[in-house]
């Protein structure tokens, strides 16, 4: 006797065709049913047909609750769930200007925690970098104008960033310092412009970093010209750590 085949899983294309079915009070009711059955399918709607005064607001309540949590209350951190909120407003609209705006905001509640509780997570730092810089390449497809004020905020993440270690604000420096050689219109910094624009990133975790930082010197010193002396250029260098006194 034949075995049966199993069922095939069900697809867009399963679904497609039985919607094709319904009239549209059958269509609406459907709609409505999924509306209450979960509040991200609210949030969803919400943004998709931008209603309500603030469109943003629900996906920085997650970003804010996963990222800066009320430890008092045992709450804990979640960069998944975090992200996650930005992904679902990819999906739901995907408006350049307001991506922008929550990956910058991502970095501003990430490092706003760290700095708050003294938090230090390796993961967490290393996400907080990753969302740094995709933030600087939506906002490099803003208008000149949309771009200086979330530079502005970027640029303040990347100064407090610089207290925590690990070279959490090397690498945002970095990563700012690639974007103002990049971008057409350079943005004025309120803080002091980025350092280590010339020196590929290094998490500084261990006292060999310290050797990493000598030996970017030293490949610093071969391309000096003759004319200039090696003391004036440690006295001028841009890698961390180093100075002619």
């Amino acid at each position: 006797m034949a075995r049966r085949q199993p069922a095939s899983k069900p697809s867009w294309t399963d679904v497609k065709a039985a919607l094709t079915r319904l009239d549209r009070l059958g269509l609406l009711g459907l709609i409505q049913d999924l509306y209450a059955a979960h509040k991200d399918n609210q949030t969803f709607l919400h943004a998709r047909f931008g209603l309500g005064a603030d469109v943003l607001k629900p996906y920085k309540e997650t970003l804010d609750r996963w990222l800066w949590p009320e430890v008092l209350r045992n709450q804990d951190t979640s960069v998944v769930k975090a992200k996650q909120a930005i992904s679902s407003y990819r999906k739901a609209v995907g408006e350049p200007a307001g991506l922008a705006e929550l990956m910058v905001f991502y970095c501003e509640r990430a490092a706003g925690f760290c700095s708050d509780i003294g938090y230090q997570d390796d993961s967490y730092f290393d996400a907080l970098v990753r969302m740094f810089e995709q933030a600087l390449k939506a906002i490099a497809q803003l208008s000149a104008s949309d771009r200086r004020a979330l530079i502005a905020r970027l640029d303040k993440v990347r100064a407090v960033s610089h207290n925590f270690g690990y070279g959490v604000g090397d690498d945002m420096d970095s990563l700012l310092a690639k974007y103002v050689r990049e971008c057409s219109d350079p943005p004025q910094f309120t803080t002091e412009p980025p350092r280590y624009a010339g020196v590929p990133k290094a998490h500084e975790k261990s006292p060999g970093d310290r050797w990493q930082r000598a030996r970017d010197l030293a490949a610093e010193l071969k391309r000096v010209p003759e004319a200039q002396s090696p003391d004036s250029l440690v006295a001028t260098s841009t890698i961390p750590g180093f100075s002619a006194t």
